[in-house]
């Protein structure tokens, strides 16, 4: 088995539309903030393409993809500076080396972006990037190498995450649930109106990622295969279904369909089939969909009754939508789309649900409690939250001299 210039090719057009990603998610993100804090929300989001590349290519690529240090935790250091990372042939696949690795910095990128948005509108620029740069290394790095290497110990339990519905989402959203609570709440929340300032560049950014995560699901295949093929069709329906069934079940509780909730549901839909995307049929996806649509808008609407000021909604989104799509992945998965992966409930091995089940929780467990400790660190040694008076202002202005729009 060799290179194949098709497989290789298409992971390449992968790499790129998830890439498109962080963008994407910056204009969702940087649409549902106030005004004052739209140019410091899109830099979060964006600086992450260039510090976490850097980050990727000098340690985290080995530690996720390295020789087994043992137990299957994490990877060696063999590939630091991305040592005998190049153009040969990637063990077990079609492709070379360095275009796996490119295709895994995609996701290394988004990830820490996912968190700005719970802590939008409060946070340093600086503190929040240390945080991020740090977390790469010792969150983000050892749980990709526990689902995804081949020596991984989550790898060994059979534990099934297509394209990062553990790794990514559920990461993310543990660690955006430790960070709220370590910086608290916007002043005035719960207590004055935080309407986002332009819907249109969050459907704009909604649009954007959708159509990335054809790369991020179908990418994941690592080959322009039936499995790609399938795993982009699944996609495309589980959003389809969460748009409509967020919609539905927004319109039956208030009276009005909003473009914020096509924008959320069409995200639920695409982070709840993430892991299961080249597992399931799709109408396997379509029923993910379905069911996420509506269990991550109870999440948004049981949250918006708290004081638990999670800004943009990551945790109902992200953290709900990725343990519901890794449970649902060990209810619909079959090996009639992917004989590599495992039969779910559905196709007579109820078993694989527990397996879902403990790799989610172990994720969420230990992003949570190393999250936390190191939001604790960095908030004692700079200070993760901004002043008072710069938050009052706006964070475009008072961290970045800049603001987002020049109305005369």
């Amino acid at each position: 088995m060799g290179i194949d210039k098709a497989d290789t090719g298409f992971v390449l057009l992968s790499s790129g539309l998830v890439m498109l990603m962080t963008p994407g998610l910056a204009l969702f993100y940087g649409g549902m903030v106030r005004i004052k804090n739209v140019l410091s929300t899109l830099l979060q989001n964006f600086f992450m393409l260039g510090l976490m590349s850097i980050i990727w290519a000098v340690i985290g690529y080995s530690l996720a993809f390295g020789e087994d240090l043992g137990g299957g935790l994490l990877g060696g250091l063999n590939h630091v500076f991305l040592a005998g990372v190049g153009s040969e042939l990637k063990d077990g696949l079609t492709i070379p080396t360095n275009v796996f690795m490119i295709f895994q910095a995609m996701f290394a990128i988004i990830t820490p972006a996912l968190f700005t948005g719970a802590i939008a509108e409060r946070t340093k620029f600086g503190a929040l990037m240390l945080f991020g740069g740090l977390w790469s290394i010792v969150v983000y790095s050892p749980v990709a190498h526990w689902v995804w290497g081949p020596d991984g110990w989550l790898a060994g339990m059979h534990a099934l995450d297509f394209a990062g519905g553990t790794v990514v989402h559920i990461n993310a959203a543990a660690a955006a649930f430790a960070l709220v609570l370590v910086i608290g709440p916007r002043i005035g929340h719960k207590e004055e109106p935080m309407p986002p300032h332009s819907l249109p560049l969050t459907l704009l950014g909604a649009g954007l990622l959708w159509f990335g995560w054809f790369g991020f699901n179908a990418g994941s295949a690592l080959a322009a295969d039936g499995i790609a093929a399938s795993a982009f069709v699944s996609t495309h329906l589980a959003a389809a279904a969460a748009t409509f069934s967020w919609i539905a079940a927004e319109w039956l509780r208030t009276g009005k369909p909003t473009t914020l909730g096509a924008a959320s549901g069409c995200v639920a839909g695409l982070v709840a089939v993430t892991p299961a995307a080249g597992f399931v049929t799709p109408m396997g996806g379509l029923a993910i969909g379905l069911v996420a649509g509506l269990v991550c808008y109870g999440a948004v609407v049981i949250k918006s009754r708290t004081r638990f000021d999670d800004s943009l909604d990551v945790v109902g989104i992200h953290g709900v939508g990725g343990f519901l799509g890794a449970l649902l992945t060990g209810v619909f998965a079959t090996t009639v789309v992917n004989p590599n992966g495992q039969n779910g409930l559905l196709s007579g091995n109820p078993a694989q649900l527990g397996v879902q089940f403990v790799g989610a929780l172990v994720t969420l467990a230990y992003s949570f409690v190393v999250s936390f400790a190191l939001a604790k660190l960095v908030d004692g040694l700079v200070g993760l939250r901004a002043p008072a008076d710069d938050e009052v202002i706006g964070i475009d202005y008072t961290e970045h001299a800049e603001r987002g729009y020049a109305l005369y």
